[in-house]
């Protein structure tokens, strides 16, 4: 007896060293160290098997080939932007006095993540998959040139067959088609799917793929991205993905609320410069050189719009520790002077984020946060859940969206400052994954992101104490549990 505890200490002594050596020899986020620290000792070996899937990093090779080079162009615009931000004129941008006073976080942006101010752009935004897919297919009939596409999620089911068809139509036309997916997002998506454009002469990765995906098992790090870009003059970004669940076509799901903006004018050219990014990352057999000169004319074209529109698309991953977009919204949280609007699917802020909210609705800003009253991850909707009960107590308002499940990630700031993209109010997408998001500087767009959420609101249920009191043990137990997680989720 006493020898196999003998053997069940030194296993767990030899458990706690590895588990040590595996987990601090990388820099990443306390709670998430700690959190992963916990699993791999309290569930030992099979911990490990766990970390090998969800928690180890990048390697430096695909590191190395997603840093990117910045163009001269754009560092030059960048600089001369500089200079005269705070003094923008009723004659260059009837938003002047929003973009001056924004000056402080469109130089973080530049800054942090190279993206120069883009103006000149009509906007539309959709909020449900039917209207999407009406106005991206209108596109990408009448594109001339080339369609790049960018999704974590393109299923291979009913819309993501007549997408295919349509693609492989404009290859078939000589249009030059691309394609990127993420193979985790997009799961049971492959190859043979996608043959048919590839007979045509489009092309379709999925994102930083591996031959030998057997022994790259990383689950984290995933391409969240949703750009599409079409003759580089129309472009979108927001939360929408290709499949039958964002057009509202899964039973489990019902209605699927959504936000993804259109975009018609230079803003097209930050989408453009971060699809040209993963690509090249992506296929570096078939690199885009963005220096060149036939590249510049069919990729960044002249584009003339009557839109008003100033813009920045800012992009973060977890190869750069600034944690860019994270950076943007506690930037908008703090520059609120009277509302704060925000839809997420998962609402697992982390303590800068938590600060931030609390210092605005402490402050007297209005402060009202969406969210959705059914899970399509478990541990994700409890943890949820549980901030989300932090957070009213605070004063802070809560809603959950109940007609359908909503995945909107936007962000509503004094009816002057809007974000709109594909990264969540959580740890997953603030460290793990590629995310981008535009962060637009015109009042007649919130104005509209306005009135969708009030409209919105009327399908929801504000959250109450008298709510949370009337849960059982159990449920609460599964919110606290699943809070500890947070960091991992």
């Amino acid at each position: 007896m006493s020898l196999i505890l003998e053997i069940i200490g030194i296993i767990i002594l030899l458990n706690t060293i590895a588990a040590i050596v595996t987990v601090f020899r990388q820099p990443r986020n306390i709670a998430a160290t700690w959190a992963w620290f916990l699993v791999l000792v309290f569930i030992p070996v099979i911990g490990f098997f766990i970390y090998a899937f969800f928690g180890r990093r990048l390697p430096k090779n695909r590191m190395l080939l997603l840093s990117g080079s910045t163009k001269k162009q754009v560092s030059a615009l960048i600089k001369r932007q500089k200079r005269q931000l705070g003094k923008v004129t009723p004659e260059e941008n009837t938003n002047y006095q929003i973009l001056n006073r924004a000056q402080g976080m469109i130089e973080m942006f530049m800054n942090t993540a190279t993206a120069p101010l883009l103006g000149n752009n009509k906007v539309d935004v959709y909020t449900n998959g039917n209207d999407f897919i009406k106005q991206l297919f209108a596109d990408i009939e009448n594109a001339q040139s080339s369609i790049h596409i960018e999704f974590y999620t393109f299923y291979a089911d009913k819309i993501g067959t007549q997408t295919l068809n349509l693609l492989t139509q404009k290859a078939k036309e000589g249009v030059d088609v691309r394609v990127i997916y993420d193979a985790w997002g997009s799961m049971g998506t492959n190859e043979k799917f996608f043959r048919p454009l590839i007979e045509a002469g489009g092309k379709a990765y999925p994102f930083l793929h591996n031959r030998f995906n057997l022994i790259d098992m990383r689950v984290n790090f995933r391409d969240h991205h949703k750009i599409v870009t079409i003759d580089g003059e129309y472009g979108y970004i927001g939360g929408m993905n290709i499949g039958d669940q964002y057009m509202g076509w899964k039973k489990k799901f019902g209605n699927w609320y959504d936000c993804m903006m259109r975009v018609h004018g230079l803003g097209v050219q930050g989408l453009q410069s971060r699809f040209i990014l993963d690509w090249n990352a992506t296929a570096p057999n078939d690199k885009i050189d963005p220096n060149e000169k036939d590249a510049i004319k069919k990729y960044y074209p002249e584009i003339h719009t009557d839109g008003n529109a100033a813009m920045q698309i800012v992009a973060s991953d977890p190869i750069s520790s600034m944690e860019q977009i994270k950076m943007g919204y506690i930037k908008l949280i703090g520059m609120a002077h009277h509302s704060i609007k925000i839809m997420t699917p998962y609402l697992i802020p982390d303590e800068s984020v938590l600060d931030a909210l609390k210092i605005a609705v402490k402050s007297g800003v209005r402060v009202e946060i969406m969210t959705p009253s059914m899970p399509d991850h478990a541990f994700v909707y409890r943890a949820t859940q549980y901030y989300t009960e932090q957070l009213t107590k605070l004063g802070i308002k809560v809603y959950a969206y109940n007609n359908g499940f909503l995945h909107a990630k936007t962000m509503v700031i004094d009816d002057e400052l809007v974000s709109i993209g594909s990264a969540n109010l959580d740890y997953r997408s603030f460290e793990l994954n590629f995310e981008c998001n535009a962060f637009v500087y015109d009042k007649d767009l919130a104005n509209r992101m306005e009135a969708i959420y009030e409209a919105a609101i009327a399908e929801s249920t504000l959250q109450t104490q008298q709510i949370f009191a009337n849960e059982s043990w159990w449920l609460n137990f599964k919110q606290h549990f699943s809070r500890l997680l947070s960091p991992l989720l």
